[in-house]
């Protein structure tokens, strides 16, 4: 089965964007782990978090839709970030904007080992 995409039109406001402090994790993530993605879940505990992996670490499937390729800065490829299908019928409807937070997230996400974790930031999309 052919994975869905979700990418906006190039004229529509962007599903998924960065703040600054979390594009700058991202080029720290990146120089040690190589090309990256984020893949969130619907799941409990650290599921509604975004989860940083090397690209194609995570397998991703029918059951996940391509939200954005990631633009940051410094970052020679785009970083893809994929969502659970059921997640995305929740959230459809909201611009997420990837942030970054003291404290530790899942064991799984490259990021913790820094002592911040990724956090997901919505608005409406006509916010």
């Amino acid at each position: 089965m052919p994975q869905e995409s979700a990418l906006p039109a190039h004229h529509e406001v962007p599903r998924v964007e960065l703040t600054p402090a979390a594009a700058d994790l991202l080029r720290r993530l990146r120089e040690t782990h190589g090309p990256l993605m984020f893949h969130q879940s619907g799941g409990c505990c650290d599921g509604s978090a975004p989860m940083c992996y090397p690209a194609g670490e995570f397998r991703t499937g029918g059951s996940d839709v391509l939200l954005a390729e990631l633009d940051v800065p410094g970052v020679e490829e785009p970083v893809m970030f994929w969502m659970s299908r059921s997640q995305y019928e929740v959230w459809s409807h909201t611009r997420l904007i990837v942030d970054v937070v003291a404290g530790r997230g899942s064991g799984f996400s490259l990021e913790a080992p820094e002592g911040v974790r990724f956090l997901i930031r919505s608005r409406l999309v006509d916010a």
